[in-house]
């Protein structure tokens, strides 16, 4: 018997046709009357293709009675309940390393950009301001200065291993010190006190929410940096609009937000902030290979019993 799918989201328009080739699969997303569709095809549903935007509510879940399997396209699972997942015998995997050059890439893109104010040349330029007033004012370097990690794991030491031929000295925070060269620090106010640029890598979820804080910014000071790559939930917002506001911090580069894609738009005001739409990962080579992979997992599990790569 064909296995029931529900995909929460289209991961990519030609690897969900494979999916749809392969399953009996139904979009969530288009489907009107979710209700009614899950009174009729709830207890058929064995297993789920979503995203670490969309994850899986705890709701929607216990409308699966017979749910096997969650295929996710992304690394973040903090919209996914993994202990409800284990208490249900519920198996998760994640698209992990397959993204993390882009992401580490678009980090040192976003570091460079901020510093060198590249999105306020290109309108000096752009807006015959270059002509009409003359050079713009100069910018910040990165070689020399101090590059704080929030969360040495793949993509964190990714970034560091770009980082170093820039001309910046390491340092990084996290639960415990890792095998690596680069200053630890075992509190957050204290990396971000050495620290010129601040670069967030770690995951999001509740044990990370808001930890850029007042105190945090402060901590960094007036000509410190902040650049996000993480999730929007890890900084407290209008702390960040704050600092920004009185100039308690020199900018920031942020990738992530916390009320995507609503973001507070505060933040288009600032000159001194370069913005980009959650779109680190986003190269046509890393989704198809990120879709890829939710396609091979689902396959491995219908095939063999087994994730490719499991989180639970």
């Amino acid at each position: 018997m064909t296995r029931s799918v529900l995909a929460i989201t289209d991961i990519r328009p030609a690897y969900t046709a494979q999916l749809a080739k392969r399953y009996d699969l139904h979009r969530y997303d288009q489907i009107d009357d979710k209700a009614a569709f899950l009174d009729r095809m709830g207890d058929k549903i064995t297993a789920v293709v979503t995203s670490a935007r969309f994850g899986l509510s705890v709701d929607l879940m216990g409308r699966l009675p017979n749910l096997e399997v969650i295929t996710s396209f992304g690394v973040g699972y903090d919209q996914i309940d993994l202990e409800a997942c284990r208490a249900r015998g519920i198996r998760v995997s994640i698209t992990p390393d397959i993204l993390t050059d882009d992401v580490a890439d678009t980090a040192i893109m976003l570091m460079h950009a901020t510093l060198r104010k590249l999105v306020a040349g290109d309108d000096w330029a752009r807006s015959g301001k270059w002509a009409s007033v003359g050079p713009m004012a100069l910018t910040r370097s990165v070689r020399g200065k101090k590059l704080g990690i929030v969360g040495l794991g793949r993509i964190g030491q990714a970034i560091a291993s770009r980082a170093a031929p820039s001309g910046l000295e390491i340092g990084y925070f996290g639960r415990n010190p890792k095998p690596v060269d680069y200053r630890f620090f075992d509190r957050l106010t204290d990396l971000a006190t050495w620290a010129d640029i601040l670069m967030l890598s770690c995951p999001g979820g509740p044990a990370t929410e808001g930890i850029i804080n007042a105190d945090v910014l402060a901590a960094l000071g007036e000509n410190g940096f902040v650049i996000n790559v993480a999730r929007g939930s890890v900084i407290d917002e209008p702390a960040l609009i704050k600092a920004l506001e009185t100039r308690r911090i020199a900018g920031a580069g942020l990738d992530v937000f916390y009320n995507e894609p609503n973001m507070d738009r505060a933040f288009a005001a600032f000159e001194n902030v370069v913005l980009y739409p959650h779109h680190a990962s986003g190269t046509v080579e890393t989704r198809d290979a990120m879709a890829q992979l939710v396609v091979d997992n689902l396959d491995a599990w219908d095939t063999r019993g087994e994730l490719i790569t499991p989180v639970a």
